[in-house]
């Protein structure tokens, strides 16, 4: 049964996520949102709301450690997975406002992130407030800075024109999915630690991880796919940011959440600041200002590294 709970975890979570999303961003088009704002705001929102639930349901259950290593693992997976398969599909060009705002804004939370689990090995509410209230800086600091910029892209006409009712309905099955997938990945998770022996930690930072970044995954492969490059470079980056203040900052607000794996300080974390250091890395090596097909080769091997030493650890 666990096995089953947590497959159906995966699968609902797989079809609330893509509803959220796509009710998310047919509301920004209507509202004539540019596309990076809607990568950076409300897809990376909308695509963080598994991670949400999950850590918020773990760190309500008793399971703090599936609510830090989801987030951090779900960060690892979305640049060494989603970013190195989006990469192989097509390259992602890098434009200014990575190196100027994005990639240092990360960097910041993810730092900031160590720093206060490291200061007392735990997230407490205010911690958590600070993340929140610097999410919500960052998001208006980011939507005046786009107001002046020419808007050069265009409306996808399939979901400008999507009626109200469709996106309510949209929005009420993004819900409920999500709801139940969280709440069954998570006993599923837990359930398959005690059976295998291993930490909640390991299984929060690999398969939930992953299972909840395949929203991410999907969004950024169909982007890169349509070559809107600059929603798939967008979307991943401000989804590691909006998990971090959203995602850990609402859920710490809520439940302080203890480091119970010293792992996750000693190990995980730290290639979560590896991976978030070699996107930079590997944006100014030649061919610079791109992340191509064999760049996203190797982040996807490195992250296979990476789940082959948390197993073997």
């Amino acid at each position: 049964m666990s096995i089953a709970f947590l497959i159906l975890g995966f699968v609902l979570l797989v079809i609330g996520g893509e509803f959220l999303v796509r009710a998310s961003v047919a509301l920004s088009f209507k509202l004539n949102i540019s596309k990076i704002v809607i990568g950076m705001t409300v897809v990376s929102f909308a695509t963080s709301a598994p991670e949400l639930l999950v850590s918020l349901n773990a760190a309500l259950s008793g399971s703090p450690a599936i609510a830090i290593n989801n987030v951090v693992g779900s960060n690892i997976a979305n640049i060494g997975l989603v970013l190195g398969i989006t990469a192989i599909v097509g390259a992602i060009g890098v434009d200014k406002s990575f190196y100027k705002v994005n990639w240092p804004v990360m960097m910041l939370f993810s730092i900031a992130l160590y720093y206060f689990l490291w200061n007392d090995n735990q997230l407490t509410a205010i911690e958590g407030g600070i993340l929140f209230t610097a999410l919500i800086v960052f998001i208006i600091f980011l939507i005046r800075s786009q107001k002046n910029a020419e808007v050069s892209e265009e409306v996808d006409d399939a979901l400008a024109t999507v009626s109200n009712f469709k996106m309510i309905i949209w929005l009420l099955i993004g819900a409920l999915a999500l709801y139940f997938g969280s709440e069954w990945l998570v006993k599923g998770a837990t359930e398959i630690a005690t059976q295998l022996g291993v930490s909640e930690a390991v299984i929060g930072v690999t398969m939930i991880a992953i299972g909840t970044s395949v929203p991410e995954l999907a969004a950024s492969v169909i982007a890169a796919a349509k070559q809107e490059k600059a929603i798939s470079l967008g979307n991943l980056i401000g989804s590691n940011i909006f998990n971090i203040g959203s995602v850990l900052g609402l859920t710490s607000i809520i439940k302080t959440i203890p480091v119970t794996e010293p792992l996750i300080l000693s190990r995980d974390i730290f290639w979560m600041l590896i991976f978030a250091s070699l996107v930079l890395v590997l944006a100014l090596l030649p061919k610079r200002h791109e992340i191509n097909k064999i760049k996203g080769f190797g982040l996807v091997m490195l992250y296979g590294i990476f789940i082959v030493l948390v197993f073997r650890g």
